[in-house]
């Protein structure tokens, strides 16, 4: 067993520590030793998040160092550029097409930048999605979260894990079916 390390960054309340641990429950079902820590920041105020995960036979610490991230899942595209040196070269990044303006940029103080994905496009191999249109279409934006866990899921390529199980047992039970659904059309809109 490789090895493994993932970084999950986004704004606070997109679900980045939810989707962390439904990473987690799955990869304990399977069998891996799994580390994980969490940055909450400015969360509550939707600052930046990050979550480390790090997965194999047996795992010392959950600390990801710059540049040795195997996958990076971001939640929005500015946190993708953000925390790109987490990345390694040839590193994996699933990324939502979603742009969230930070409280500087809505207030006019600052711009959002241009040019996020095409800047993740030249150094590292991506993945894009627009998680947050799914989730509309699937009736609720609450779930963009799972649809990026299941783009994250094909990246990975570990599809021998049931990663349904490990949704089931992770989310509230009133949002399971939405969720599973999430999941499975973000493995289907996945694309490189």
């Amino acid at each position: 067993m490789k090895r493994t390390s993932a970084i999950l960054v986004g704004v606070g309340g997109q679900g980045a520590i939810l989707t962390a641990k439904v990473l987690v429950n799955g990869l304990m079902r399977a069998g891996y030793d799994v580390k994980m820590s969490e940055v909450h920041g400015m969360s509550q105020r939707g600052g930046s998040v990050s979550t480390q995960v790090h997965w194999g036979e047996k795992v010392y610490s959950p600390v990801v160092g710059e540049g040795a991230a195997d996958l990076m899942l971001a939640f929005e595209q500015m946190e993708a550029v953000r925390y790109a040196r987490f990345l390694k070269p040839g590193g994996v990044a699933v990324i939502n097409e979603y742009a969230l303006p930070s409280a500087t940029v809505a207030a006019g103080l600052a711009e959002y930048p241009e040019g996020c994905l095409e800047a993740m496009r030249a150094a590292f191999r991506c993945y894009t999605l627009d998680a947050a249109k799914i989730a509309l279409e699937l009736g609720s934006p609450k779930c963009m979260n799972i649809v990026l866990f299941g783009a994250m899921t094909k990246a990975l390529g570990l599809d021998e894990i049931d990663w349904e199980a490990s949704i089931r047992e992770t989310v509230p039970p009133k949002f399971v079916e939405l969720n599973l659904a999430a999941y499975h059309a973000g493995r289907a809109a996945a694309k490189d």
